[in-house]
């Protein structure tokens, strides 16, 4: 992502020449109102539900037509005291002034829980905080969750937890998530009845009718605009008049769950922005965390930045996403900030730092040790290897290597950890095995580590990139009738709707068959195995073929055979060697998954890794043939994305 343009330097100059004036705090009955001279922003009280934020003339951003508890607010999803999903718009019942000085004003609405609200709030202490500076056009948000260790505390999950922004419909129309996906969106009312035609699940809608007729014919889907965390920084909305921009910016990935390559909802039509923090999305109910009766548990979530900017003199509107880049780049310099008052955060000199390098040793690839260029490094609480990608409790710091494999993970949060990494062109997962105990101020620097990915012997044949996604296989087309403009031609075109149902089309006669040594699976490995759609609208498992040719076979040796899954939804996987009609199969995985990443746009979820033994009595010199099944068969949605798969000669 480009952050940088002549257009927004000028534009951060002009607003910085302003002279600041000091933060002041209106306490009323109903209501708080912080101010800057930039903007204000009011909270109800004592619920601290944004209600207002008045900035660049327009007195109030947020949807006016909307009861003022659906504005800006912090929320979640829980389960537990036999309820299932309940949805809960954080009110607080407690108001309290943290700071106040003319530099900066923090306050506190908190939501204590006790048993005698068993079965009504989810169980957790909230303390939701809002942070005005004096010259800061924006505010901050954080909150502090806390289940407490007492045997009366009652076990529950929670399912989700973010804060969400809707502005005003008839003021912000174009919206910005990345370079690549940026445009005009359409008005809330074209998903309406009438306007809009639900699709496969409600949150995708053909626009049928719509208020502007330039959006005809288009899908919107709000998972069209999901984003990994480590690509989700900075996304807003513009509004043309008055020109100015609403952006909700993420400065550290430490408090979202699930790694770098979790995916999250960004912005999308309502106009509603969201900063998440938990969430199930792309991985399913492993990503859900789960919390015994009586067990403690506290963490921060935030802060996170709303930015607010506008243009200067004749500049064109848009350049406001260019600006929101460059205040991403301060933002995530700041990290940690020095400002929260909160002990439960802490400053950058109560924190560690860890560096060092990560070598590969790949004795079929190289006699020498290869460097993990553009490796992902983390630390993470302590699990198995891979367990990471499943964590979603506590904190994360990953970072990526160098081209020489060096890696800085800096203002770590003091704690026990283990260092994990992932390196793309490697199958499979590092975990170091010693523990890494950060405290205040350390700087541990563990020299070089290195990674021997799983290997028996030399390579035979390979389809795809060990990097932990289905990109680099064939995503055809949309339907015409069902695309999105902005993804035509974009790097990410496999988050087009419906993409799903080519297969049936593409592959009619018969399931994929790939010939290693003529096939390209660029083009010849579509991205996803999905059920196959029938005359009657039921689905059918599907099964995909790869031949391919051994000069020669040792048949007392053991060939392996890995298998890396980008995604997996309420699928099976069974694999035979040579025929495709034995009752049992070589291997099954069983009934994995809950990502729905095919429905959802993903080009993964979470990954999978399996290393199967192929005894060499079942191949024979000359043609061979390994079948992948997918058997079940309820859903449009049920199948795999591979990631990579490669088939190992015995050890030499």
């Amino acid at each position: 992502m480009s952050y940088f343009s002549a257009e927004g330097r000028k534009h951060k100059e002009g607003l910085q020449s302003m002279a600041p004036v000091g933060v002041s705090l209106s306490i009323q009955d109903r209501y708080v109102v912080m101010d800057n001279g930039l903007l204000h922003v009011t909270l109800s009280n004592p619920d601290g539900i944004v209600t207002g934020i008045s900035y660049n003339g327009l007195d109030n951003l947020l949807e006016i037509q909307n009861d003022e508890s659906n504005r800006g607010y912090w929320d979640i999803v829980w389960n537990g005291s036999g309820k299932a999903g309940v949805f809960e718009v954080i009110k607080a019942t407690e108001f309290k002034v943290i700071t106040e000085t003319e530099e900066q004003v923090e306050l506190s609405f908190s939501r204590p829980w006790d048993t005698s609200l068993q079965g009504k709030l989810a169980p957790i202490n909230i303390d939701k905080r809002f942070i005005l500076l004096r010259g800061c056009s924006g505010f901050y948000s954080y909150a502090i969750y806390e289940h407490l260790g007492s045997m009366d505390w009652p076990a529950f999950s929670l399912g989700e937890t973010r804060i969400a922004f809707k502005l005003r419909k008839d003021k912000f129309h174009y919206m910005a998530v990345s370079d690549n996906r940026r445009r005009f969106m359409p008005l809330p009312d074209d998903r309406l009845p009438g306007r809009g035609q639900p699709l496969a699940y409600p949150e995708a809608v053909n626009l049928v009718n719509p208020v502007e007729p330039e959006f005809r014919g288009e899908v919107d889907d709000k998972y069209q605009y999901s984003c990994d965390n480590k690509d989700l920084r900075v996304h807003g909305w513009i509004s043309m008049d008055p020109p100015l921009g609403f952006w909700q910016i993420t400065p550290s990935d430490e408090f979202r769950s699930g790694g770098p390559l979790k995916q999250n909802l960004s912005s999308h039509v309502g106009p509603t922005t969201l900063a998440m923090f938990l969430s199930s999305h792309y991985a399913g109910d492993d990503l859900v965390p789960k919390f015994e009766q009586g067990e403690p548990w506290k963490k921060v979530f935030g802060p996170v930045f709303i930015y607010l900017n506008c243009v200067m003199g004749d500049e064109d509107p848009l350049t406001l996403w260019d600006d929101a880049k460059i205040q991403t780049l301060t933002e995530v310099e700041s990290w940690p900030y020095s400002f929260p008052a909160s002990e439960d955060f802490p400053s950058c000199d109560q924190r560690g730092n860890v560096r060092g390098r990560l070598l590969v040793k790949d004795r079929y690839i190289s006699s020498d040790y290869v460097l993990a260029s553009s490796a992902y490094v983390g630390l993470a609480p302590p699990g198995e290897v891979g367990s990471w990608q499943r964590e979603c409790k506590d904190y994360q710091f990953w970072t990526k290597a160098d081209e020489g494999g060096y890696f800085s993970l800096k203002n770590v949060r003091s704690n026990d950890y283990n260092l994990y990494a992932w390196v793309p062109g490697f199958v499979g997962d590092y975990r170091n095995e010693a523990l890494i105990t950060i405290t205040p101020g350390c700087d541990i620097d563990i020299g070089e580590i290195v990674y021997e990915p799983p290997r028996d012997g030399p390579t035979l044949w390979e389809i795809g990139i060990p990097d932990r996604s289905a990109a680099e296989f064939y995503v055809p087309d949309p339907n015409p009738k069902y695309i999105n403009k902005v993804l035509l031609n974009s790097p990410e075109r496999f988050r087009q709707y419906g993409l799903w149902e080519r297969y049936s089309e593409i592959y009619s006669k018969g399931d994929l068959v790939y010939t290693v040594g003529q096939s390209d699976y660029r083009k010849d490995w579509f991205y996803a195995q999905v059920t196959r759609k029938k005359e009657d609208n039921t689905f059918q498992g599907t099964t995909w073929q790869i031949k391919f040719n051994l000069d020669d076979v040792n048949k007392g040796g053991i060939y392996k055979l890995r298998i890396a899954l980008a995604s997996a939804s309420f699928a099976e996987l069974q694999v035979r060697v040579n025929n495709p009609n034995t009752n049992r199969p070589l291997f099954s995985t069983g009934l994995i998954g809950r990502d729905n990443s095919i429905a959802r746009h993903g080009i993964h979820g979470l990954d999978w890794l399996y290393n199967l033994d192929i005894q060499g009595a079942l191949l024979v010199k000359g043609d061979n043939t390994i079948y992948l099944t997918q058997p079940r068969n309820n859903s449009p949605f049920q199948g795999f994305m591979y990631d990579y798969i490669r088939l190992e000669a015995p050890p030499s």
